[in-house]
């Protein structure tokens, strides 16, 4: 085997990462250095992504033998990080809250779906608006890209953007990938300046993040009975190796299934074979839990002794995960296939962050009694971003967590899989045909009809003076 840089493929994954990781740490060294990028708190791999999307757009790689900026190698990883970053998320043993049961995050996971739901009705009625009026050669079902891009972020909206494109929508992936690129903009933008509006008004009172502090305590890095950091493995490669497998039994998983249909029912398969592999990380997501349940059943019988997961580090494989995936995501955007889409996406950027303030603001007066501000800005950061620009937003004004928007944030997304199953269900069949896009649309108003219904029956218990509950960090 030849070893030297003539092998292209032996090379080119290290390569890649080797870009990313210097687009990483040179987007952390601006963002630490330059007040008015920190001070705009937009995460530190959507700058990097930025970065190297303009070099390759611009042409500005060096003109080397192998390819610096590989969008196959991007694309790649982008689809495996989303996988693997949920599947750790998914792994965490999770622990008792008080201020945070069962009914907050079913609350919160019925808001989270509710939204996409409301960001897909905005986006089809203006694409289906467009194709039947000024763009006629428009793709009529690209609106529902719209959550895929604001509410999924760029893993959905790379995977959904490239089904698209496959099924006739020039451009698809590229235009999916800036809508959360423009996700990202408005969950940093308009969220600041809607906290720098709310305390003015006397709302709600910034907390000082100037400064940055580790306030985490030898029990947030691990709990009783875990096996010891370094034995015979360690204890990051155990963390590494529960990952890969559950990993490994959604790819079988998935396989199994698909070859299945595709021999016994080829006419759903075309339908549903994309849409399982578009969306490996709920299946990766759905198998983490069940061995999370099948591990505490062990526990509790007393066959197995040792607790294997550690929060900690399973949060920072997700976190890298991600972070790999945002810069891969944003990298992939291809200026020159939105040549003939700039009208529809400027138009869904803006009403798409418009509508989901709107409604958020709205819907937040009714569910989180006693911290509405808290809790509507956590969810447009995530809606609009994703879960770490909705704690950004949260920092600014609870920087101590003392109100639960935090935790709705992870216990929300955990129900919001299952509310939101549908949504995905009808992202696969609305570009089968115009008269499939109609329907889609009408299903999504009615299931938003449902959920808003659902949510104000779960809201309603005990009755606070919303108002005195507005300024709870005042």
């Amino acid at each position: 085997m030849d070893f030297s840089a003539a092998n292209i493929s032996l090379w080119d994954l290290i390569i890649q990462m080797g870009i990313i990781a210097v687009a990483l740490l040179f987007s952390n060294f601006l963002r630490r250095k330059l007040r008015f990028i920190r001070k705009s708190y937009i995460p530190v791999s959507v700058i990097a992504g930025f970065i190297l999307c303009i070099i390759r757009n611009l042409g500005l790689e060096f003109n080397w033998k192998f390819q610096p900026i590989n969008g196959d190698t991007l694309e790649m990883l982008t689809y495996h990080g989303i996988a693997i970053g949920f599947i750790a998320l998914s792994l965490r043993i999770e622990k008792e809250n008080k201020d945070n049961g069962e009914r907050a995050s079913l609350k919160s996971g019925a808001l989270i779906a509710s939204t996409y739901v409301i960001q897909g009705i905005t986006g089809l009625l203006i694409s289906l608006l467009l194709a039947y009026t000024f763009m006629p050669n428009l793709f009529k079902s690209s609106g529902i890209l719209l959550p895929m891009g604001y509410g999924q972020g760029p893993g959905q909206a790379n995977n959904i953007g490239l089904t698209f494109e496959n099924l006739g929508f020039k451009g698809g992936q590229s235009f999916g990938l800036s809508l959360a690129a423009a996700g990202y903009l408005s969950a940093c933008i308009v969220g600041i300046i809607v906290i720098n509006v709310l305390s003015r008004k006397g709302k709600i009172k910034r907390s000082n993040v100037d400064t940055e502090f580790d306030t985490m305590s030898v029990a947030d890095y691990r709990s009783n009975n875990e096996i010891p950091v370094s034995e015979s493995m360690d204890k990051l490669s155990v963390q590494i190796s529960l990952v890969l497998i559950v990993y490994f039994a959604t790819f079988l998983l998935t396989w199994g299934v698909t070859s299945l249909l595709t021999r016994f029912l080829p006419g759903v398969a075309g339908t549903a074979n994309s849409l399982l592999w578009g969306f490996n990380f709920i299946i990766g997501a759905l198998l983490a839990t069940l061995f999370c349940g099948i591990t505490k059943k062990l526990h509790k019988k007393g066959i197995m002794k040792r607790q294997y997961q550690n929060n900690y580090l399973l949060s920072r494989i997700s976190g890298f995960a991600f972070d790999v995936m945002i810069v891969c995501g944003i990298t992939t955007i291809t200026f020159s296939d939105l040549k003939e889409l700039w009208i529809p996406f400027i138009i869904m950027a803006v009403l798409g962050a418009v509508v989901t303030l709107i409604y958020l603001f709205w819907i937040s007066k009714y569910l989180y009694k006693g911290y509405r501000y808290e809790g509507m800005l956590s969810m447009y950061g995530m809606m609009t971003g994703t879960i770490s620009s909705g704690v950004l937003l949260l920092k600014e004004v609870d920087n101590e967590f003392k109100t639960p928007a935090a935790n709705n944030l992870v216990g929300g997304s955990c129900f919001a899989i299952i509310f939101g199953a549908p949504v995905l269900v009808l992202v696969g069949l609305a570009p089968k045909s115009d008269l499939m896009t109609w329907i889609t649309l009408g299903i999504l108003v009615v299931y938003f009809a449902v959920l808003v219904v659902l949510l104000r029956l779960l809201s309603k218990g005990k009755k606070k003076n919303d108002d005195s509950g507005e300024q709870s960090n005042s």
